[in-house]
């Protein structure tokens, strides 16, 4: 049975919303902070797994590496190359599963930006994931990820929101899962006309201590948290969690 995030038709719908155009003003500082974090030079080979319409992907391209996009949905994908396109710019994009893509001993820095991890039916999934990605790099290589964790999703929780965006009025309501074991999400969607589209999904909330023990138990030889790409302390003023394996 495919899971939500596999739909065309969720991206497609929405895609314009979860991908605003402060996303897409921020991308090129991620991307340098992601060069500094990897101490990546011209030419070193990136995976940018779930990588979706390629934001992080074109700008790390521009800054001349050799970047592999993967991503599970085609249509996000074909955005993604149209991009990459615009800008003249060799990207090899990838439509596969992560929990099954894997190309051992491969790069030198593969990323999971944007909260792009937790999504997975089972916690095995999703751990599959990352020991795919510790399969990837090579010895010495830099895994970095951007993710709400537990506790930032306590820190910052909000019961919901109303905004516009994309010709829609968007409503987002949050509800705590378990014991703060997942966020569930709901959008709901309203056209000019009125008329809803809702959509439901659960993410998987782990604690920066159990991802970070859980990279170093697939063999990193080192994983670091951090309160945001500059390196500030993971602590009560966190704004996300950023953790940096080193393979």
């Amino acid at each position: 049975m495919s899971e939500w995030f596999e739909s065309e038709d969720f991206w497609t719908t929405y895609g314009p919303i979860m991908y605003d155009d402060n996303l897409w003003s921020e991308a090129p500082d991620v991307a340098e902070y992601v060069v500094k974090l990897g101490d990546l030079k011209k030419g070193a080979k990136i995976l940018d797994a779930a990588c979706g319409i390629g934001r992080i992907s074109t700008e790390l391209a521009l800054l001349g590496m050799d970047v592999t996009g993967v991503d599970i949905t085609k249509s996000v994908l074909e955005a993604a190359i149209d991009s990459a396109q615009a800008e003249n710019l060799r990207i090899n994009f990838v439509n596969q599963d992560l929990r099954t893509f894997c190309q051992p001993d491969t790069f030198d820095c593969a990323v999971n930006l944007y909260t792009s991890f937790g999504y997975c039916d089972s916690k095995d999934d999703d751990y599959k994931i990352l020991k795919n990605i510790a399969s990837s790099l090579k010895k010495g290589g830099t895994f970095i990820m951007e993710c709400t964790s537990r506790e930032t999703a306590i820190m910052y929780f909000t019961p919901g929101e109303t905004f516009e965006r994309a010709g829609f009025t968007v409503e987002t309501e949050f509800s705590v899962v378990g014991d703060w074991e997942g966020l569930n999400n709901k959008w709901t969607l309203i056209d000019k006309n009125g008329k809803k589209i809702v959509h439901n999904y659960v993410q998987r909330l782990y604690s920066a201590p159990e991802l970070r023990d859980k990279l170093l138990e697939l063999g990193f030889s080192s994983a670091k948290v951090y309160g945001d790409f500059t390196k500030t302390p993971y602590d009560q003023h966190a704004r996300t969690m950023i953790l940096v394996a080193k393979k």
